[in-house]
């Protein structure tokens, strides 16, 4: 059994950043602690931990005796940008579990930004929405990190996602090589989505994209429902459990095939995530993912 608590859990918690905290101390305490590897560095002196730090410089050996976090300082640190791009579309607002696709997708990205903090990673956040665009700039410090989840609790998802004259020059403002994780549940109407995904592959980032669905629709399982609103559109598609869910699982199959497919051909590392499940392979993917840059 995972050593995370389950999401219905720590979604009821209103502080990101403890949600998030907790969520990587339960990870961090049940990995192979062998696998997080520097690079043959010079060992210097301890000290706390402080936000920020790299986790690759934690002493496993300290935290067992003492319970708390210490860093083995050493005289060069290294450290990469990872930009976290939020699906903030009215679809987002989908519910399972009893809680919503955006909620999770907030609780998501509030992980992997303290796992990536824990690294020494610089963190920026934007948030995809209709005529708008929140952007918030990747930086590696403790101010910012408040910035950072006061901006993801905010996020209220609606109508739309953002269309590419609002988000074009911010994702290639840079040369150097980003990890750019994408949260969203890929719905669209007009291959806007994947629009913005073929712009990303031109800058040839490390890209993950991270495809969230309900386990409500992933087993057709809407209950005594007789039809089912579109949440960007309002439009109303009328629905019998019993009937169509042979031939929705059968069109469902060939839909994530053909997803796996376009991703593999723009060279992104796609996983589709279960939102009843908790984070703990979309965290491994991470630093796996990560890895590749500091390779």
């Amino acid at each position: 059994m995972s050593r995370l608590l389950d999401p219905k859990i720590l979604l009821t918690v209103k502080d990101l950043q403890l949600a998030a905290k907790t969520t990587i101390d339960g990870f961090m305490s049940g990995i192979n602690k062998s696998t997080i590897k520097g690079e043959g560095l010079e060992f210097s002196q301890y000290r706390s931990y402080q936000p920020g730090d790299d986790l690759r410089q934690l002493d496993w050996k300290v935290y067992a005796r003492s319970d708390r976090y210490y860093i083995r300082e050493s005289e060069i640190e290294t450290s990469i940008a990872v930009r976290f791009i939020i699906d903030a579309s009215g679809s987002m607002n989908h519910t399972d579990n009893g809680y919503t696709k955006i909620a999770y997708a907030k609780y998501l990205a509030a992980s992997l930004a303290w796992l990536a903090a824990l690294q020494g990673d610089a963190t920026g956040l934007y948030v995809l929405q209709e005529q708008k665009l929140l952007s918030l700039d990747a930086k590696r410090d403790y101010q910012h990190m408040n910035r950072f989840y006061h901006q993801l609790e905010s996020i209220a998802a609606s109508g739309r996602i953002t269309q590419p004259a609002y988000y074009r020059n911010v994702f290639s403002s840079t040369s150097k090589k980003e990890l750019i994780i994408f949260i969203t549940d890929l719905y669209e109407q007009d291959a806007e989505i994947f629009n913005m995904l073929d712009s990303l592959a031109i800058m040839k980032h490390e890209v993950i994209v991270f495809h969230l669905a309900g386990n409500n629709e992933l087993e057709f399982d809407y209950g005594t429902y007789a039809a089912l609103e579109d949440l960007e559109t309002g439009r109303l598609v009328s629905i019998n459990a019993g009937r169509d869910a042979v031939a929705y699982k059968g069109e469902l199959e060939k839909y994530l095939a053909a997803i796996k497919m376009k991703m593999l051909g723009r060279h992104f590392f796609y996983r589709l995530l279960n939102m009843r499940l908790p984070v703990e392979q979309a965290l491994r993917d991470f630093l796996k993912q990560r890895s590749k840059l500091r390779s």
